[in-house]
């Protein structure tokens, strides 16, 4: 269930990044790419569980909430990098350094 729901929540952020937020002020591209991440991870999970004769897919509750709860957190990393002034202040001095 896992790979399901972070499947939905990539494709919806890929989908709202493409028509809506290719400016680069909104930075749902890192929000797309941290949810394309983690399904990459639970598809490489799924296969490792066939591998040990066990289902691709894990469609209990509790993975459900596991799910949920990594898109969650996506939301709270990405609404920290997008508010924060702090990190445009450190992304600004890490090219400054970066040009050296």
């Amino acid at each position: 269930m896992c790979l399901l729901i972070t499947l939905a929540a990539a494709i919806t952020a890929s989908l709202v990044w493409y028509f809506r937020g290719q400016n680069g002020e909104t930075k749902l591209d890192t929000l797309a790419l941290t949810y394309w991440g983690a399904t990459l991870m639970w598809m490489v999970d799924g296969f490792f569980c066939l591998a040990e004769g066990e289902p691709f897919l894990d469609l209990t509750r509790d993975d459900a909430l596991l799910g949920l709860l990594v898109v969650a957190a996506g939301l709270v990393v990405h609404f920290l990098f997008r508010f924060n002034p702090w990190w445009d202040r450190w992304n600004q001095g890490s090219e400054e350094v970066s040009g050296v």
